[in-house]
């Protein structure tokens, strides 16, 4: 049964992840066909990404109060029919308001799966911290696979195919929830949906200086990772002159190192304390940025050399973030829901800002985006060691 859990909170969390990386190798196709530049199709990236991380605000709250299945029911549909209406986009405008309700819908499973990994083990924090990096290991394959299959399917088909697979996958994770994700928030433990207690409880979560600075290390760690996938075209296109089919290139290693640093970030929880976990994480960051740096201020960038180490980078992020994670929804256990919609919606605002303001200004050249991972990196953990050093308020 636990294996069960794993793997649908995993399926779950992957719709978001497919709806980004999917469509990528499609992106010069789609600029093609409207008639539109480069800048408006990054657009179809953007717009996703900010609505994707302004509905996760919401979607903890309202699992809070109206129970974590009907919540990720409603949002899958939305989601099924929004990847639909992409696939059939008559212009340019419609796919943009397909993609923001994609975006809407998208993030309920990650969100509330926090939730309910919280729910099932909030007794034992070692076992959660374990069943997350289970959950990253298993959600790791989505970015690794969707490119390379948005590819053949754009070569075979056309780029409005990833739209139609999306749709697919959305409609059978409806009908995978309503059979075997049992409800894990019983009634008496919701709460009432009020508009000045809930925003009495945001306004609790935001006042948590801890609480912030662990989530921004969770952004700015993961923002590296969003560079190179908001930068992907550019990246294997344009900087390694790779053709539409090969952008495993770029996300196999990238999620190669995250499936393996979560498996032994899994295996290892029990015994190694969350700490020195978070320590080891960013060591091996570190390692990863000065490797990249050093390799595409000397070289031209060139596979595999150019790639092996953010694979290096995203193991020492799975390493590193479900401790943290953990850390943070432990400080709200009566509104894990909540803390776990900000904990997503601060992650994924950092994702749609690097990916849609700053990859923009980094993707012609290998050597500025790994300057850009580095500072990332060093931002959050700058954040994590403040976060160690603040008193939190009285809850």
């Amino acid at each position: 049964m636990q294996r069960l859990l794993t793997v649908i909170l995993a399926l779950l969390g992957m719709v978001g992840a497919l709806a980004i990386d999917t469509y990528l190798p499609s992106i010069p196709a789609i600029g093609r066909e409207f008639a539109v530049g480069p800048l408006a199709v990054q657009q179809t990236l953007s717009v996703f990404l900010f609505t994707f991380a302004f509905m996760m605000l919401f979607y903890g709250t309202l699992s809070d109060s109206f129970g974590r299945r009907p919540v990720i029911l409603v949002a899958l549909t939305v989601y099924t029919l929004s990847s639909l209406g992409a696939a059939f986009a008559p212009t340019f405008g419609w796919l943009l308001v397909c993609r923001a309700l994609q975006g809407l819908a998208a993030g309920a499973g990650s969100v509330i799966g926090q939730a309910i990994v919280q729910d099932r083990f909030s007794h034992d924090q070692s076992h959660a911290q374990r069943i997350m990096s289970h959950i990253m290991m298993v959600f790791g394959l989505a970015p690794a696979i969707a490119p390379i299959l948005g590819g053949w399917l754009h070569v075979t088909f056309g780029w409005r195919s990833t739209f139609i697979f999306l749709a697919v996958f959305g409609a059978l994770l409806i009908a995978l929830v309503y059979r075997m994700l049992p409800e894990s928030l019983p009634k008496e433990q919701r709460h009432a949906f009020h508009g000045v207690a809930i925003a009495k409880n945001y306004l609790k979560v935001l006042k948590n200086p801890q609480f912030l600075l662990l989530s921004l290390a969770v952004g700015m760690a993961f923002g590296g990772l969003s560079l190179y996938i908001g930068s992907a075209a550019n990246f294997i296109l344009e900087i390694l002159k790779l053709p539409e089919t090969a952008f495993g290139w770029l996300f196999v290693p990238l999620i190669s190192g995250m499936v393996i640093g979560s498996a032994w970030g899994g295996k290892k929880a029990d015994k190694i304390k969350p700490a020195r976990m978070v320590w080891l994480g960013f060591a091996v960051m570190a390692l990863a940025s000065v490797l990249n740096v050093g390799y595409n201020a000397l070289f031209v960038a060139d596979i595999p050399w150019a790639v092996l180490p953010l694979m290096i980078y995203t193991f020492g992020l799975a390493v590193a973030m479900p401790a943290i994670q953990v850390g943070a929804l432990a400080l709200f256990p009566a509104n894990r829901g909540l803390a776990s919609s900000m904990l997503s919606f601060i992650q994924m605002m950092a994702f749609a800002l690097v990916s849609g303001l700053l990859a923009p200004v980094l993707f012609d050249s290998a050597l500025k985006l790994a300057c850009g991972v580095m500072a990332g990196l060093v931002a959050s953990f700058l954040c994590w060691r403040l976060s160690l050093r603040v008193q939190a308020p009285q809850q």
